[in-house]
């Protein structure tokens, strides 16, 4: 053996504790789960900030995405492409659909354009259904509303996306449980719902939350959360929407219910008129979701 054998072992071993210590500090911080963690729009779309800006801190502080909102098909493009440039992901978009009692669901003429736009970048669409549709147990795979949505479904599978049913408090869909049937009676791989904490809570369903989210596992597309206090009901938004550090629900429930389940799909944090400005909002949702995530 040489000496410079020796010098090279030396400094290996030097080298060891160090990169030990790197990822102690990394594995601190790190959430332990696997679901992208994305931002809502409605958290941090706030003056004083450019677009890009926005862009800009949704990514430093560690997002692995975004929520977006209908729009003219070239705003979109343009905010996709903002989006992507980034290093986020565009994970869902909002869109509008309204039913009437024979069930008949009409959305916006350029959702089909839309679903251009987003071709094969994975998007969700989301879509949230108002009006006063037929009584869902009476629905069947065959209905209108069912044929209509499963139709919706198959555009999106051509383009590489998906659509998820967005409850809504006050809408037709606004419970989860019947837009969980309603996913089910579609019966499309690319059809499925999503899971709205502060809906759900103001729709009266805060001791049925587990249940619900394991009954609605086959068709889970993806969840949004945020701070809320409990025993509340009804649309207090000051109350069921607040960053996720604060309110006394216990969200931790609703991840540990996900885990049981194997949800592996997106979570997002739903910012809806929350006082202050992106990074006030951002920020303590962040550091609370690794706290979370940690436990």
């Amino acid at each position: 053996m040489n000496k410079n054998f020796f010098r090279s072992m030396a400094l290996a071993l030097a080298v060891v504790p160090a990169i030990a210590g790197l990822a102690s500090a990394q594995a601190t911080t790190a959430p332990k789960t696997g679901n992208p963690f994305y931002a809502m729009d409605t958290s941090f779309q706030r003056p004083g900030l450019t677009f890009q800006q926005q862009l800009d801190l949704v990514k430093q502080l560690g997002y692995a995405g975004t929520a977006w909102h209908e729009n003219d098909p070239a705003q979109v493009r343009e905010a996709l492409a903002a989006t992507e440039k980034s290093g986020l992901k565009m994970v869902t978009i909002y869109c509008a659909a309204e039913v009437n009692a024979q069930g008949d669901i009409t959305w916006s003429p350029q959702l089909p354009k839309l679903m251009e736009v987003l071709d094969g970048h994975g998007t969700i669409i989301w879509l949230h259904i108002g009006g006063r549709g037929p009584a869902f147990d009476r629905l069947k795979d065959d209905s209108p509303a069912v044929v209509k949505l499963r139709s919706l479904a198959k555009s999106a599978e051509a383009h590489g996306l998906s659509v998820a049913i967005y409850p809504h408090f006050g809408e037709w869909t606004a419970h989860f449980a019947d837009a969980t049937r309603l996913a089910r009676l579609v019966h499309h791989p690319r059809f499925g719902v999503t899971f709205n904490l502060c809906h759900a809570l103001a729709g009266g369903d805060e001791k049925q939350i587990p249940q619900l989210l394991e009954e609605a596992k086959p068709v889970l597309a993806t969840v949004t959360i945020c701070g809320a206090d409990s025993g509340v009901s009804g649309p207090q938004w000051n109350r069921l929407i607040r960053t996720l550090d604060r309110g006394s629900f216990d969200v931790g429930q609703v991840l540990r219910t996900l885990r049981k389940i194997d949800f592996r799909g997106p979570i997002g944090f739903q910012g809806y008129a929350i006082p202050g400005d992106a990074r006030s909002i951002l920020a303590p949702t962040m550091s609370a979701w690794r706290k979370l995530t940690e436990k």
